[in-house]
This record gives structure tokens, sequence and C-alpha cells, in this order.
């Protein structure tokens, strides 16, 4: 299938149809800056005539993955979120993510199919700052949120995804004017598959888009039936807890639960309680341990310095046994912290 173009897209500032779609493309591969060409390729694949487009996972949860996406869910995705956002056509709108993974691409394939007016910037930590309009939506990461609230209010709805969100973000969220909301979705469903308030209305709960339902395995772990989205129900690694069939809140991931003497402790949690508490960045992981099978540890990145972790908020079997300090924080193509080649970087390190 070739997948129509609305007749009121505009990309940074310019209306185009098919012809200059393609033109724009042309020129994004042969002259553009690699985040540039990223579009480009983009653009000419969903223009072809197959039906699926390839696509890879992030990678920050482990090796990236290649799935096949039907074009046509990734085009239900988009009216999906145009509903529930109440954005049709002509709303402005930024993309600030690389075109080489999902989330990037649903913002292009949202503009192509709503007939929103687009404009593409270099993805960064601070992507607002130089924008001279405020916009109906935009989609940024957590650490890019954190580093535009001075500026967050250039952006009237702001979507914010891949990856998890803080309390003290969502407190620095408070009276910045711009409406707030957190997505749980993969590569596999097309992007998001449901939504949470955090400002200014606060939900701890997920709610799911239309025509989407949960359930979960076994272990605990949440399953999603989407059929405008996937061809196949998907068992997620994520322990939730189940509201209704379509409502979760997140527990943390099967695979990062840390046994520690028999008490089963998830990262997620640990590092909720620690948020407020740390400046820099941060994350929880298990290691190795003779007496307790695996005891909790903390990886901080920046310099070393005094930190009290003796807090009414953890609670004795939460607390980190040790305290490892990175330089930096590897990463993912998409800004994600990639904590796999970070400790196995620490590990090289320590050794």
């Amino acid at each position: 299938m070739i997948p129509e173009i609305h007749p009121t897209f505009k990309l940074n500032g310019h209306q185009l149809n098919r012809e200059g779609v393609m033109t724009v493309a042309y020129s994004y591969v042969k002259e553009g800056a690699e985040w540039e060409k990223e579009v480009g390729d983009f653009l000419l694949n969903w223009l072809d005539d197959f039906e699926v487009m390839t696509v890879y996972t992030s990678g920050s949860t482990g090796v990236p993955k290649e799935f096949k996406l039907l074009k046509q869910h990734m085009i239900h995705s988009a009216q999906l979120t145009g509903d529930f956002f109440d954005l049709g056509a002509r709303s402005e709108v930024l993309c600030c993510l690389p075109l080489s993974y999902i989330a990037g691409k649903m913002m292009m394939v949202r503009a192509l199919t709503l007939g929103w007016e687009i404009d593409l910037v270099k993805p960064s930590t601070k992507p607002l700052k130089k924008a001279r309009k405020r916009y109906d939506f935009t989609a940024m990461t957590p650490h890019q949120v954190q580093k535009s609230l001075k500026h967050i209010y250039k952006t009237r709805k702001v979507l914010i995804g891949g990856a998890a969100v803080s309390d003290q973000l969502v407190k620095d969220l408070d009276g910045r004017h711009s409406r707030a909301y957190h997505s749980y979705g993969m590569t596999e469903t097309a992007s998001h598959v449901a939504l949470r308030s955090l400002y200014p209305v606060h939900e701890d709960h997920f709610t799911a888009l239309n025509g989407v339902h949960f359930s979960k395995d076994e272990k605990g772990c949440l399953i999603i039936n989407a059929p405008e989205l996937s061809g196949e129900q998907l068992i997620t690694n994520d322990l939730v807890e189940l509201i209704s069939e379509t409502q979760f809140s997140i527990l943390g991931r099967v695979d990062d639960v840390i046994n520690s003497g028999g008490v089963k402790i998830h990262p997620t949690q640990v590092e909720k309680k620690l948020a407020t508490h740390l400046s820099q960045r941060f994350f929880i992981t298990g290691e190795k341990d003779d007496e307790l099978g695996e005891r909790v540890v903390l990886i901080i990145e920046g310099k070393e310095k005094d930190i009290n972790l003796d807090l009414k908020e953890l609670k004795e079997y939460e607390k980190p046994k040790a305290i490892y300090y990175v330089d930096s924080f590897e990463e993912t193509h998409t800004k994600k912290v990639d904590k796999r080649s970070t400790i196995e970087r620490l590990n090289r390190k320590v050794k």
C-alpha cells in the first residue's frame, strides 16, 4: 500500500503533496545531516508500495531487534493518538526525536495521516529552547523534559515516553502551563497502547487507548491485546497490578527483579523512592552475593560524593549494599540509559 498524505500536511512550514515529500526526502538523503538522512530514509520507505515497514527496538533492555510493522497498524495508531489528544488537521507540532526508532517515526506518521503542520529539529536535550511559537503537541523523553522545564510552556501538550518518569519530574511540571502525559508502549505496537495523565491531573495508572485490552500471564506480566495495532497478542516482561482490562500500574520488569535472601525487590520501586534524594542520573540493579544470592547496588552517573542512604522510605532489604560511580552512562541511539552496556563497562573497570 502507498499511504495517502493529508492535504493540510506541512513540513517545516511548507505544504507538501506526495511529489513534494519525495523531493524533500531525496534532498535529505543526499545532502542532509545524519539525523536528516534518517528522516529522508523514513519518508521514502513510508511512501513505497510495500505494506510493511522494518523497524528496530531501541536496545535499552537488550540487543536491538528487527520487526516488520504493517503500515495500516501505524496509521491506526496515529488516528487513536489524534482522537485521544483532540489533535486534528492543521495542529502545530514539533518532532524532536530521531526517526530511526518508532517514537520519531510515529510523530511523522501522525503528521502525514492527520494533516499536522510539523516542524523538525535536530534531536537534543533542549529542543524547545529556540522555538519561536507555542506548539499544540510534542513528544519527548523524560530527560529532554527535565532539561527543558524553562521552555516546556512552548508546547500545550507534551507526551513523555521511552523511560520511567520520576516523582521529582512530576513535581517540576507543576505550574508549567503544559499538559503532560506519560505513555506506555513498544515498537511492536507501533508506539503507545496506554497513557496516564501527569499534569494538571496526576494518575498512577495507565489507561488503554480505544480497542486495546490487557490481561496478565502466570508470572504477573502484562499481556497486550491490540488487534488494530498488532497482528498478535503480545506478552511483555513488565510486571503489573491489573486494575481492570483497560487499566494497570507498573511494578517493574520481571527480568530486573532482584532476589536478595529470598526477598524479591523491584528496582523501579526503589528508584522511585530514591529519585527525590539524588540529583544525578542513577539506577538500581542486582549484584551476585555469596550470602544473599544477590544484593541491591546503586549505580550513579557523575563524580563520587558522600550520599546518605539511611532513608525512612527504604526498607532494610531495599537499601543499596554498594554504590558505584560512572563518569557517564552509556546511551542508546534514542538517548535512553543503556543499563546493560553501562554495567558491562563498570565490570571491566572494576576488574
